[in-house]
This record gives structure tokens, C-alpha cells and sequence, in this order.
């Protein structure tokens, strides 16, 4: 280990990681790479609340449905519901299940009950949001949910005759929801009615009611809410994004994969830059949806490539997105044994510290000789780290050793 590379080593705290970015980003990103492990959301939650409390983020946006994300939102703030019902309905993918997302969850509203106990404004409470779609690994939702909303936000503000339909229209495109979630659709595009008259249909409604929102914006915002405003805009981005999400799933052509993961981040990049809007937030997510270089993967036998939602809204919001990517030593538990000495993982499995922060773009340039070799895992489940996106990233957080919860 050279003195070059141990230069670039910090702990993991809030203040360590500021101190690498030229000032404070709109959004921060922490990527992970591996779902539903305890070690690493117990460490996000840690930088999270030293995040909010010395830095004044105020929004926590997890890779979950942004649908969902209402109802978590909605528990944070208010506290609607209990958190036994939040974790089932507020966060999608199974993940309310995991210990660290609940005990997230549980302190964002206990730190909401205190400003309103020391009578802070609204401005310092904090919020949750879902940023990905209403999407699955097998299947995706039904637009139902998203259009119809949007069109009954517009049916009570705007003058009915500039409505593209009726309700009564919306309901008889959509049809039985379960046409849209057959999750057969995912392997098989016969399968999906994405491509069918009705869905091309409501395609083209779906579009109209998104334009008249934006064209009846300066009479809305007057009438509603900055909160009402915010969720129509959620139901358009969703409505038009899910469609478009089950037109490809019923596609043949090669570009089939390519177009349905590139449609996903592009929902996620659109949601994060709503959140943006709002004001500083905190972002986890998947390594490779926060990325700002092509992501990439293997999809049924084939390569797949995608700018991922990190890559798009990098490109929106300049150095007011950071990105910092975790990568892990051993997951034993999975499989994952010691990194080969060669790998990045290898080389900072070798420093004494169980877990650290390191200055990315520093550490490539300290290993740009070393050549570091792709790390391959025996797991599926765990997603190496890139050396060729190490110096795209504002830091890399390094965990020795994933121990089993």
C-alpha cells in the first residue's frame, strides 16, 4: 500500500465527506452495491442523520416506488398510519422488511414530532420520497393509479371541456389491471398489452392531459398547494413513464432490454430532479443507477448498456449532484469471500480501517499504474466496483467485511 493511496483515506463521517466536495451539493448520492443488507443501511442511516443535522439536507429519496413514497411521505410528516403500515405500504421492492429502512423511517418521523415540539418551521422537518417507478424486477404496475389521478386533479380545477376524455374513458382503456402486471409480460412481449389499440390510446390521452397541466400551470399553482402541485406533477411523470415502460415490454426488437432500463432511469433522474426542486436531499440507490458514466449489464445472455439516472441528472445539475459509490471486501454470508489483491476491493481490503472513505478521483490517480483488474463475484446479487468509474465518482465509501444481521 503505497503512502499515495493511504493519503486518500478518511473516516466515514459527514464532515470528512463535505470536505471533498467543492460545496454542498443539491442532491448526495450514495450508492450501494448489493440490496438489503443491514451492515451498509445501518451505515447510511448513521451518515444520513449527520447529513441532516450539520448539513441541512432535508429530504431522504430511496430507490422505492415514488407512488408508494406517498404514503411514507405522508407518516413522516404527519404521522398518518403506523409505521407497521407504512413499511408495508410506503416502501416497495420488499424492502420494508429490512431493519435498517424501518429504523430510518422511525427516526425521520421521531426528528419531525421534535421540530414541532421546539415549534421550527416547516422548512426544517424533514421528507421522504421514492424516486423509482411503480416498477418491479418481474413486472410493472398498472398506469391506473398515476392516470387516473392526474386526470381528477384536472377534472376539479379546469374547465371540462378542454379534458381530453371522461373518467369514464380512462376506465374502459385501462381495462382489468391485471392485463398490465401479468408478470409473464416481462420474458414474454406477447404477453404485454403495452403495444395494444388501447394502450396506444391512452398513450396519446395520457400526453394531452400532461400538456394541459403545463399549460393550465399559472391558474393551478394559484389554486392549490405547493404539496397538491408537486403530486399532480408526480402522477403526469408517472402516468406517461409506466406507459412508455409497457409499450417496450410488448416490443420484439433487440433494443427491447436497453429501451426498458433506460425508460427506468429516466422515471428515476425526472423524480430526482422534482426532489431537487424541493431543496437539499439525500439520495441511496444502487451503485449503478447513480453512476455518472453508462451503466451496463447482462440481460438475458446479452450486454446491455443505459445512461443511468445518476448520469442524467449529473448532466442537469453539474457539481450540484455528487455521487458517492460503496464498494464492500466480503459478504461471506453470500459467498462473497476475500478480493483478489489486484482488485480495487483488494487493495483497500489491505488498509487497517474496518471502514472508510476515500477520496475517489485521488485514489484512481494514486492506482493508475497498478492497473486494478474487474472484480467477479460468485453472487449475483453483489454488483463490484468499476475501476473505470472510479474517477467519475466524489468518493468511494470502503466496508471491510458485510456481516449477516
Amino acid at each position: 500500500m503505497t503512502p499515495d493511496i493511504k493519503d486518500t483515506v478518511h473516516p466515514v463521517e459527514a464532515s470528512a465527506l463535505m470536505r471533498l466536495l467543492p460545496a454542498r451539493p443539491r442532491l448526495l448520492a450514495l450508492g450501494e452495491p448489493t440490496h438489503g443488507e443491514d451492515t451498509l443501511l445501518g451505515l447510511r442511516n448513521e451518515l444520513f442523520r449527520r447529513l441532516v443535522e450539520q448539513e441541512g439536507y432535508r429530504t431522504i429519496a430511496l430507490e422505492s416506488d415514488c407512488v408508494m413514497g406517498l404514503v411514507a411521505d405522508d407518516y413522516v410528516t404527519s404521522g398518518t398510519g403506523t409505521l407497521d403500515e407504512v413499511m408495508e405500504r410506503g416502501i416497495s421492492h420488499g424492502w420494508g422488511a429490512h431493519a435498517g429502512n424501518r429504523e430510518l423511517v422511525r427516526w425521520m418521523r421521531a426528528y419531525n414530532v421534535r421540530a414541532d415540539e421546539d415549534g421550527r418551521p416547516a422548512s426544517e422537518r424533514l421528507r421522504f420520497a421514492g424516486f423509482d417507478g411503480p416498477l418491479e424486477i418481474t413486472a410493472a404496475a398498472s398506469p391506473r393509479q398515476a392516470l387516473t389521478a392526474l386526470h381528477g386533479f384536472l377534472a376539479a380545477r379546469v374547465d371540462t371541456g378542454l379534458l381530453p376524455c371522461t373518467a369514464d374513458t380512462l376506465d374502459r382503456l385501462l381495462g382489468a389491471d391485471d392485463r398490465w402486471t401479468d408478470p409473464a409480460a416481462m420474458r414474454d412481449p406477447s404477453r404485454s398489452v403495452g403495444q395494444s389499440a388501447e394502450a396506444g390510446r391512452l398513450r396519446l390521452l395520457a400526453d394531452d392531459l400532461v400538456a394541459l397541466l403545463d399549460q393550465q400551470a399559472p391558474h393551478l399553482r394559484a389554486a392549490v398547494s405547493r404539496e397538491e402541485w408537486d403530486r399532480a406533477r408526480l402522477y403526469a411523470r408517472t402516468a406517461t413513464g409506466l406507459l412508455r415502460y409497457h409499450h417496450w415490454m410488448a416490443d420484439t426488437s433487440p433494443a427491447r432490454m436497453a429501451w426498458l432500463v433506460g425508460v427506468r432511469d429516466r422515471m428515476m433522474a425526472h423524480n430526482l430532479l422534482a426532489v431537487a426542486e424541493r431543496g437539499p436531499a439525500l439520495v441511496y440507490a444502487q451503485n449503478a443507477h447513480l453512476q455518472r458514466r453508462r451503466s451496463s449489464m447482462r440481460m438475458g445472455g446479452r450486454p446491455v448498456e443505459w445512461w443511468s439516472a445518476g448520469a442524467l441528472v449529473s448532466a442537469r445539475l453539474g457539481e450540484e449532484y455528487a455521487f458517492v459509490a460503496t464498494a464492500l471486501g466480503t459478504i461471506r454470508h453470500r459467498g462473497v469471500g476475500t478480493p483478489p489483491p489486484d482488485t480495487v476491493e483488494g487493495f483497500l481490503y489491505a488498509l487497517p480501517e474496518d471502514r472508510c472513505l476515500l477520496d475517489a478521483p485521488r485514489l484512481a490517480t494514486a492506482l493508475g499504474d497498478a492497473r486494478p483488474a474487474p472484480r467477479v463475484s460468485p453472487w449475483f446479487g453483489y454488483a463490484p466496483l468499476d475501476p473505470a468509474h472510479l474517477a467519475d465518482s466524489d468518493g468511494l465509501v470502503f466496508v471491510r467485511d458485510v456481516t449477516r444481521s
